[in-house]
């Protein structure tokens, strides 16, 4: 690559790790509000996570 063609290098921010059980505080789903949308998170039977809209 020449000078010219070389992009310009971004500084990458690591994405924010949050705790689930912070989330949902002893509850077993949640309500978010995205873009005006609500989606349900939810945390199933076998202790994995549903997002739906």
């Amino acid at each position: 690559m020449t000078e010219q063609n070389k992009r310009p290098e971004h500084q990458v921010t690591p994405a924010r790790i949050v705790e689930s059980a912070d989330v949902f505080r002893g509850q077993s789903e949640v309500m978010i509000r995205h873009e005006g949308a609500i989606y349900r998170l939810k945390i199933t039977r076998q202790g994995k996570l549903i997002l739906n809209k």
